[in-house]
């Protein structure tokens, strides 16, 4: 067993919207200047013509692969369930189109599929006798706030313990392992108006709730995804209205704010409450259920150096040292695969002053063979 390393081009957004690196060049990227990584994981409405990529298209991706000794890994796959305009997808359409999906990650080479984490189960497990017959993994993505504690993953492990099939499992995004709000959001913020005493509030809280000195419980909130609670939350500062079981959660953090910030505006308890958004999952959770683990995705969102040690780099908001001991104790056999995901937090300013792509997802490359290797 061992655990490889890989890049999700996911990470190449900017640049791919810039039209300063193709697909090709993404891979090679990743073939040629990160050694010891190998693994490709894309998503299919970015990478290909999708839904059906012409047949010399193919013939172009193997050459790829082949020329630049690189491994398909991962499809991910969306679910737009408002793309008819006239109706919402029914769970039947779902899984239709899931079956597309798996059948062009076979075609490609791919070993797994991955799914957004709101894909309910009962569309993986009407997809996944075909899943089993082509030899593809189905991986729902546990993604923050949620926690691998949760239903989501609760769901699937008892499926998979019920009937023994092989092709179900978790993506663990690792930025469930998030401690604080990164510097790169923080730092947007700011630009946008926020005080600088909202920021470090945001800083504090998280800290305050990783130690257990709040008067308010995050675990309600485990089963939503980040989007919903934070328009969830934008809902509550303009009516004072939220669903019943965060309404405590929402009013203490609106308090703690209004204690640690001078005449606090939306914007800065917005900022405060980027705290919520941590799932405060468990290392050791990881390592039991490690089995299950189809794929990892390696989020981050700003790599700095390590003070006093040139040419290392960490995310200082994530807790990687954890999450990657629990993968090898756990026995995953597997690619964790880099997803940067910081260039958003700089796309209100110039493109000269952008964070390089390229050179984030070197550093994390560099991170997660220090950490392997030890």
């Amino acid at each position: 067993m061992a655990i490889k390393r890989g890049v999700s081009l996911y990470s190449f957004q900017q640049s791919q919207f810039f039209k300063e690196l193709d697909l090709e060049a993404q891979i090679r990227e990743v073939g040629q200047n990160l050694r010891g990584a190998d693994g490709i994981e894309i998503i299919d409405e970015m990478s290909l013509r999708y839904p059906n990529p012409r047949d010399e298209f193919l013939k172009q991706w193997f050459g790829w692969m082949e020329k630049y000794g690189t491994t398909p890994v991962t499809m991910d796959v969306g679910m737009d369930v408002l793309q008819f305009r006239d109706h919402v997808m029914t769970y039947e359409e779902c899984a239709d189109r899931l079956r597309h999906d798996i059948r062009l990650a076979k075609t490609l080479g791919f070993k797994n599929v991955r799914v957004l984490s709101v894909v309910p189960i009962e569309i993986l497990i009407s997809a996944l006798p075909l899943a089993e017959s082509l030899d593809i993994r189905l991986g729902k993505e546990i993604h923050q706030p949620m926690r691998l504690e949760g239903q989501q993953v609760t769901e699937i492990l008892d499926y998979v313990t019920k009937t023994g099939t092989r092709h179900l499992g978790i993506v663990p995004d690792l930025g469930i392992f998030q401690t604080r709000p990164s510097e790169a959001l923080l730092g947007s913020f700011e630009r946008k108006g926020a005080q600088s005493a909202a920021c470090d509030a945001s800083v504090e809280l998280a800290e305050k709730i990783d130690a257990g000195d709040v008067d308010f419980e995050v675990s309600d909130l485990m089963n939503y995804t980040a989007g919903n609670v934070r328009s969830a939350f934008t809902r509550f500062l303009k009516t004072g209205e939220c669903e019943a079981g965060i309404a405590t959660v929402f009013g203490a953090v609106k308090r703690f704010a209004d204690e640690q910030i001078e005449n606090a505006q939306e914007l800065d308890y917005t900022v405060v409450a980027e705290a919520l958004m941590l799932s405060r999952t468990s290392a050791e959770t990881l390592r039991q259920i490690a089995g299950s683990v189809v794929g990892v995705h390696g989020k981050f969102y700003n790599m700095s150096e390590v003070p006093g040690k040139p040419g290392q780099f960490q995310d200082i908001a994530i807790d990687y040292k954890s999450a990657i001991s629990a993968l090898k104790d756990g026995g995953f056999d597997g690619y964790i695969n880099s997803e940067y995901e910081g260039q958003r937090y700089y796309q209100d300013r110039g493109r000269e002053d952008m964070k390089s792509e390229v050179d984030q997802v070197r550093r994390h490359q560099e991170m997660l063979s220090r950490l392997l290797s030890h």
